[in-house]
């Protein structure tokens, strides 16, 4: 049991050791309702998230639509001017190009990422081990 000192008043308060614990309890209350209230914060922040990720997946589904919509579109007026076989083939060329100038600027910035190791960071921690190691802080 604790040692309880007495104030002016005559009633007891606890000691150093009690005040201590109440002290400990009432952090550790803090940091749980703190945690709590981080999970409740993130719970939120992911729901709005999926909602976005959600809606930006139809946005997207509707966007291939639109891009089907108006490539016919197009290669409906060219066949105003030509035959629909050869509008239809200069739309699918045309796409061809379009993919192909995709394809190479995409494996260029893959080339150029690849491995993707932080070099920069690894040549500083290798000049602060260095800087450390001579003495040179």
């Amino acid at each position: 049991m604790p040692a309880r000192a007495r104030d002016r008043s005559g009633q007891s308060r606890p000691g150093v050791g009690g005040a201590a614990k109440l002290v400990a309890d009432r952090a550790r209350a803090i940091v749980r309702l703190e945690i709590q209230l981080a999970v409740t914060e993130v719970k939120r922040k992911v729901v709005g998230l999926g909602l976005g990720i959600a809606m930006l997946v139809g946005a997207a589904i509707f966007l291939l639509f639109a891009l089907g919509f108006a490539l016919a579109t197009i290669a409906a007026a060219i066949a105003t001017a030509l035959s629909t076989w050869l509008a239809l083939l200069i739309v699918t060329g045309a796409l061809f190009l379009v993919v192909g100038l995709l394809v190479v600027v995409g494996m260029g910035a893959i080339r150029k990422s690849t491995p993707p190791v932080p070099e920069q960071a690894i040549r500083e921690a290798k000049l602060t081990a260095e800087a450390v190691k001579n003495g040179r802080h």
